[in-house]
């Protein structure tokens, strides 16, 4: 089950769900459409090592947009801040995202409640295509939750992802213990 509009802002008005900035122009029926943040980020090596702390190279978008290309991997990050505490968040492309050739996840679509922080995009193309800061980029949609949470993510102490910023975060696998 999804929640509807009226949904979503029952629980906006409750605090279950955040998001910064608001618009109400961008809640649809079941969905809350988010907008790509200006700023991206490359790693710095071709070849990651999933046991080391990758760096990546922060940089903005201007004005006059950005040509993202096939064969390169950018992060990105949404402009809204969200904050989810009793409902499972799931970010999905829009379908005018998808029809230019953008796939703005690689697998990272779900959060997890009590999560807080902007969305970092996993950003790939399939042909060249010029974006730009605030453009619609994708959109949340929220599933309630069966049975009580005992540990909420923004809770956990191993939550490597909880209150990101307005950049995007590379990934963290390499903190895991494998």
């Amino acid at each position: 089950m999804i929640l509807s509009d009226k949904r979503i802002l029952e629980e906006i008005a409750k605090g279950t769900i955040k998001i910064e900035p608001y618009d109400r122009e961008c809640l649809g029926s079941n969905s809350y459409d988010v907008h790509l943040g200006k700023h991206l980020a490359r790693y710095v090596n071709k070849e990651l090592d999933a046991k080391k702390h990758n760096t990546i190279e922060h940089f903005d978008i201007p004005e006059e947009g950005i040509v993202l290309y096939p064969h390169e991997f950018y992060l990105g990050v949404t402009e809204e801040y969200t904050e989810t505490h009793a409902h499972v968040p799931f970010l999905e492309g829009k379908s005018s995202t998808g029809r230019l050739g953008i796939d703005i996840h690689a697998t990272a679509g779900k959060g997890d409640v009590g999560f807080c922080g902007n969305w970092t995009l996993e950003i790939s193309v399939k042909q060249p295509v010029r974006v730009y800061a605030g453009m619609p980029i994708g959109q949340l949609i929220y599933f309630p939750v069966e049975g009580e949470i005992e540990v909420r993510y923004d809770q956990k102490k191993n939550a490597k992802y909880s209150r990101q910023i307005s950049k995007p975060v590379e990934s963290m696998m390499w903190k895991n213990k494998f």
